[in-house]
């Protein structure tokens, strides 16, 4: 059950400026690894995870790809204007917004909007020995930001423009320009499908080499897509939690990988295969009543996380009405409204029978899902995930999950130097 009287002003901590991780680890797999299991909190490096994974782990990453969404104009008096690409419009799926040819629209912030009165921009470039226009008119107030119309003569997909003339959109904490490391580092190595403006960022810890050693202990892998918004950077403005609004985020699930999550909650499967509400949790003072879910299903990020999470919702409503109603968005709270007598298993059996009933290999949904304390986890066991910002909505997730363990976990990791944000260090928090 939702709680009503969480106050995000609770959920601060101080963060030095100096604990800002501004720029990768040379080796992506060396970072620090903080382990919270049962109350105990331990640390090693991130290249040792297989030795804390709970046998028979099932790892789902998060696949999206970012993009080089940031496009900077300059007008004829020399002011810049930067548009920053948020999401696609017309047309408004992902896979052809980026594959389009000739012209397209997207929501968009623009920076220094108010030099930009009226007309196009333009940016002349060369491409193959031929010289080309990518052509950029604002168009009306659309969500945040607004819509803008692009139009282009190069023989180029929307894609391949973005790579050729985009820059990767770091995150506004970091306080710099981005660098041509940034291109490869701020990517995950299993980075698939376009549509991101902000990396996964638990994933960027894996290496091909790691993955490939998991894979080989027997560590089963999956994947969602989940293509993460700039809303994920949006501050909460209200001390009380209910009155933020969510930002909305499109995500894709194959119903083979529903399948595998089915056999990842399985009784039997795992540490723990109790599905009631006294499901094992960690012992702390305080702890969170809401628990993880049976089963061994880890999510590397909150991206997945949420993704997880919102397929429970798309189950209930099939048990509720006999459809997932895929074209309405799983809004924040709906979740909340699950009885406990319902499992995770029971959840994405209903959703997976749809979509074989169905013909559908896979679906497409939109998710504005909150988790915070007083959430019950029906489908995550584990999460592995970075250090989040002081009084943000995924702080609130991971104390969704640890309970108010989440205070010695950053005490700790403040203590032990551990790098924060984007860039930082990494940790792994265990329901079992």
């Amino acid at each position: 059950m939702r709680q009503d009287d969480i106050r995000i002003s609770d959920y601060n901590y101080p963060l030095p400026e100096d604990r800002i991780a501004k720029f990768p680890l040379p080796e992506r797999d060396r970072s620090k690894l903080l382990i919270y299991r049962k109350g105990e909190i331990s640390a090693r490096h991130f290249n040792e995870i297989g030795s804390v994974l709970p046998s028979g782990s099932v790892l789902v990453f998060n696949n999206t790809r970012v993009i080089h969404a940031r496009l900077q104009f300059f007008k004829e008096t020399g002011a810049r204007i930067e548009i920053f690409c948020l999401e696609p419009t017309q047309p408004a799926d992902y896979e052809r917004a980026f594959t389009v040819c000739g012209q397209c629209r997207w929501s968009c912030m623009i920076g220094n909007l108010k030099k930009w009165k009226e007309g196009a921009l333009r940016i002349h470039f060369t491409y193959e020995g031929k010289d080309y226009t990518l052509s950029a008119e604002r168009l009306s107030p659309y969500g945040t930001g607004h819509e803008v119309f692009f139009s282009w003569d190069a023989p180029l997909t929307f894609g391949q423009l973005l790579e050729l003339l985009g820059r990767i959109p770091i995150p506004p904490y970091l306080n710099r320009e981005s660098t041509d490391e940034d291109n490869s580092r701020y990517q995950t190595v299993y980075a698939r499908f376009e549509g991101s403006v902000a990396a996964p960022t638990a994933g960027l810890h894996f290496s091909t080499g790691l993955i490939d050693r998991l894979k080989g202990d027997g560590i089963e892998f999956d994947e969602v897509t989940l293509h993460v918004g700039a809303g994920t950077f949006f501050p909460v403005k209200v001390d009380d939690v209910t009155q933020h609004q969510m930002h909305t985020e499109h995500f894709e699930v194959t119903l083979e990988t529903l399948h595998r999550l089915q056999a990842g909650l399985a009784p039997g499967s795992a540490t723990t295969a109790a599905a009631s509400s006294d499901t094992a949790g960690p012992t702390h003072p305080k702890a969170h009543t809401t628990h993880a879910a049976p089963g061994r299903i880890i999510a590397v990020g909150t991206t997945s996380v949420r993704t997880l999470e919102s397929l429970a919702a798309l189950g209930w409503r099939v048990l509720q009405e006999g459809d997932p109603h895929l074209e309405r968005t799983v809004s924040q709270w709906e979740i909340y409204d699950l009885p406990d007598t319902v499992s995770g298993i029971d959840l994405l059996q209903a959703l997976s029978d749809y979509m074989e009933r169905h013909d559908m290999p896979h679906l497409q949904a939109t998710t504005q899902i909150m988790i915070m304390p007083g959430y019950r986890f029906r489908i995550v066991h584990g999460i592995i995930t970075n250090f989040h910002q002081p009084q943000s909505t995924l702080l609130l997730l991971v104390s969704a999950f640890v309970g108010e363990a989440w205070r010695d976990i950053y005490r700790y990791a403040l203590a032990h130097d551990f790098r924060f944000l984007s860039y930082g260090d990494s940790s792994i928090l265990l329901g079992d």
